[in-house]
Formats: structure tokens, sequence, C-alpha cells
């Protein structure tokens, strides 16, 4: 039997819930609110088959543009062949919820600010570079001899 090429196609896990995760929606998914510019993440419910986004966008991340009555417009990157393209599309709220992916920045800016305001030195907003490990030796018996394991000649039993 020829395999179908159609709008959902291969899609069986991808939009799937989580295991014991059947039913109906949390009530917090319908009372988020969210804000032009701010950055969400696509995935697809399978609760909600209406305003689902296409297999491609599953797992994006977007920033709104557009907002609705039941609807999020958002924009996010493409890549078609050698290009990144932005695509604007329209996702139903069940499917969009927001990103966590600024907030170790958010967090960075707040301490920064504190400080300033507290009469400090200014710092920087930008993530620190991770030092190299300090030089030290390797322990890997923990006080023990070392062992030596040698195979054991291979006899066959008849």
């Amino acid at each position: 039997m020829p395999h179908s090429f159609g709008y959902r196609a291969r899609t069986r896990k991808t939009f799937r819930r989580e295991f014991r995760r059947n039913g109906q929606l949390p009530t917090s998914t319908y009372l988020r609110t969210f804000k032009t510019g701010q950055i969400v993440d696509v995935i697809g419910t399978g609760y909600q088959q209406k305003g689902m986004p296409h297999k491609q966008y599953h797992g994006k991340t977007g920033v709104v543009w557009n907002i609705t009555p039941r609807a999020i417009g958002v924009e996010l990157n493409k890549r078609v062949r050698n290009r990144v393209i932005k695509k604007r599309i329209h996702v139903r709220i069940e499917h969009v919820k927001p990103s966590r992916c600024n907030e170790d920045f958010k967090k960075r800016i707040a301490e920064a600010n504190a400080i300033q305001k507290a009469g400090g030195k200014a710092t920087t907003k930008r993530s620190p570079p991770g030092l190299p490990v300090a030089g030290h030796f390797v322990s890997h018996n923990k006080g023990r001899a070392v062992e030596t394991v040698t195979p054991q000649r291979y006899v066959l039993l008849v």
C-alpha cells in the first residue's frame, strides 16, 4: 500500500499528548495573555485540531505579531534550501506557549539593574564566558590498588 503525502502525514508521535496527559487541556492554557513582540514556542497539541500549525513549524520559536480572539499570529523563520525566510502564521492559543529562551538574559539584566541602583559599578549584561577548569590530578582508584583484569582462556566444552 503506498504511503500518503497528506497535510498531517508522518505526525503520529509529533502531535500526540504525553503519557497520562490525555483529556481536556488545563484552564490555564486559555487564560494566558500574549502581547505583541512576545517570544513564543509553537507546539501542536493533538487535543485541538483546529488552528493547528503545519508539522514543519512544530517546536519552532517565533515572535507574536498579531492577536485575534482565538488565535495568535506568530512570525518565525523557515529554512528553505540555502536561505531562511520569515513566515507569518496564525495558530490557535492551544498550540502556543510562552518561550523560556530568554529567562537567563532577563535575570542578568535584573541583577545588573539592582547592583546599579544600589550604587555599585555598572556591569555588562552579556553572558559571561565559561572559564577553563583549573589543573588537578585525577584519581580513579580512590586508595585501592590497581587491579589487572585478564581474560580467561576459551575452552570448548563438548
